[in-house]
């Protein structure tokens, strides 16, 4: 299956909406679905649904809805997800594409949306491919979840920012680092387990050393850290969590991804400049 195979579009009606919450369902349990009269009453006032097809058969979708600070209104993003056999393929970048599109016909010039920061591949697609940045961390943002993606460890979220309407519409700095230069300045260090994984070391703040630019690494796979190692899952929640929330307050921004191709280093890195 190619990207140029799938089709996609905005939905509006009952039936394409009942069709995503069974897919929502299907991904991450039918108790924690959004209800239909829920998302049908976003689309009709200022909100998004986008479905992703292959072959006629809903493989992917992606829920919005309008958002206001007080100040300004923005589109939340709320929800994207992929039926499990059709993921890594370049999908979810697809629904973005098409969400930015959708948003400017809107008159929008801002999304936002949380996600894991500990999952690599969303983290190489938001801030590495579309451009996103970050600056504020959310500990425990949904609580103890108990869907089948989620369940057991704290929800801390990344809250991203996506300027739509500025030029810069993808992340430039992660290709401006050479790897040996980031691994030497990464802010947390790690060592190898006998399962290939890596186990993050204790850092203290005194390891802020470096005032022009800070890179923090997550892992390549972890969520298979967390479905094998529930204890070094929760390692890695709780000091990249202390990493990125002191640099945050100190008024530093994710603004770019490393995404290290070399198989034998078990992680991918965050960089992070002044605000």
């Amino acid at each position: 299956m190619t990207t140029e195979q799938i089709e996609i579009r905005s939905l509006y009606t009952i039936k394409e909406l009942e069709e995503v919450r069974r897919l929502e369902s299907k991904i991450w349990g039918e108790s924690d679905s959004i209800p239909t009269h829920q998302t049908i009453t976003a689309v009709k006032n200022g909100g998004l649904v986008l479905g992703a097809y292959c072959g006629g058969q809903l493989i992917a979708f992606q829920y919005s809805f309008p958002g206001f600070n007080g100040q300004s209104v923005y589109l939340c993003s709320h929800i994207l997800g992929t039926d499990k056999h059709f993921r890594n393929n370049g999908i979810g970048e697809k629904l973005k594409l098409a969400q930015c599109n959708e948003a400017l016909k809107l008159g929008y010039s801002l999304i936002t949306w949380t996600y894991d920061p500990l999952e690599s591949i969303n983290g190489y697609l938001n801030i590495g491919k579309l451009g996103g940045v970050v600056s504020t961390y959310l500990p425990n943002c949904y609580g103890e979840m108990e869907d089948l993606l989620n369940s057991g460890l704290p929800s801390d979220r990344f809250l991203v920012e996506w300027h739509i309407r500025d030029e810069k519409s993808a992340d430039t700095i992660g290709n401006a680092f050479e790897q040996d230069f980031v691994l030497t300045n990464s802010l947390l260090q790690w060592d190898v387990n006998d399962k290939g994984q890596p186990v993050v070391l204790p850092f203290t703040l005194k390891d802020l050393h470096n005032d022009a630019v800070q890179f923090v690494p997550v892992p390549k796979n972890y969520r298979s850290i967390r479905e094998t190692d529930i204890e070094l899952a929760g390692d890695w929640r709780m000091r990249t969590r202390d990493a990125f929330s002191e640099l945050f307050d100190q008024g530093w921004q994710v603004s770019g991804f490393k995404k290290i191709s070399n198989p034998e280093i078990p992680v991918n890195f965050y960089i992070l400049t002044r605000n």
